[in-house]
């Protein structure tokens, strides 16, 4: 004869519950803060990026934030470097160093297609009269101050234990603002004789007041830091 099946209250519960919101994951320790490992997928650039965010959640002005995860931009099938697409000498010459491969004709395409948007680009990164550009770049070990000082002007190296974190500035009146500051500085205003295709080029040639921000990758504390001097210094 078969046993009667027992009525477990606490099994029919759980069934009940599975059923209805699924197995639940086992407990897991919870760390404190300053313990937990940063996660993974937060790339050094996306911490660069924040910068901006964070310094214009609390100052005014006009913000332009490249979405991309890579040093290049793409366009039609190619790609460039976005801080040499400022002219079409620098354009084109970052398309063939980037593009080794590329027929001749996917070039042109591409030197059509920024050529045609060149402009309002440039317009939309002009500030009014009086106003000021700042750009935000880091670098790598291929790239300091050390590269800009034989272009340049005039330069003020306060700090040249740290070649990367620099100013490069297009305006002199900028410059003897900036040199009193402890950080690395250059003047271009007519220094460098080639067009690289760069936006401080272009600010030199056309006469507004641009300064560029680099530091290296990987120091977003550096960065800000050096930001809210400009802000509160450069006016």
């Amino acid at each position: 004869m078969a046993r009667k099946k027992r009525f477990d209250v606490a099994k029919e519960v759980k069934a009940i519950a599975r059923e209805r919101v699924g197995r639940v994951p086992s407990a897991k320790t919870i760390q404190p803060k300053a313990l937990r490992k940063k996660p993974k997928h937060k790339k050094r650039a996306e911490e660069e990026r924040d910068v901006l965010v964070r310094h214009m959640q609390t100052h005014e002005g006009i913000a332009y934030v490249i979405e991309n995860h890579t040093r290049t931009v793409p366009v039609d099938a190619l790609k460039v470097d976005p801080n040499r697409m400022f002219s079409r000498v620098g354009a084109e010459a970052s398309l063939k160093r980037l593009n080794r491969d590329a027929p001749s004709h996917s070039l042109e395409h591409a030197l059509g297609v920024l050529d045609r948007g060149r402009e309002k680009l440039i317009r939309s990164l002009t500030p009014p009269t009086g106003g000021l550009t700042v750009a935000l770049h880091n670098n790598s070990e291929g790239y300091s101050v050390a590269d800009e000082v034989p272009i340049s002007d005039q330069t003020s190296l306060r700090e040249p234990g740290n070649p990367h974190a620099f100013f490069l500035c297009t305006d002199p009146q900028d410059f003897d603002v900036l040199k009193a500051s402890p950080y690395n500085v250059v003047l271009q205003q007519r220094g460098p004789k080639t067009d690289d295709g760069s936006l401080s080029r272009v600010a030199a040639a056309r006469g507004f007041r641009y300064t560029n921000l680099e530091v290296g990758l990987g120091h977003p504390d550096r960065q800000y830091e050096m930001l809210m001097w400009l802000e509160w210094n450069l006016k």
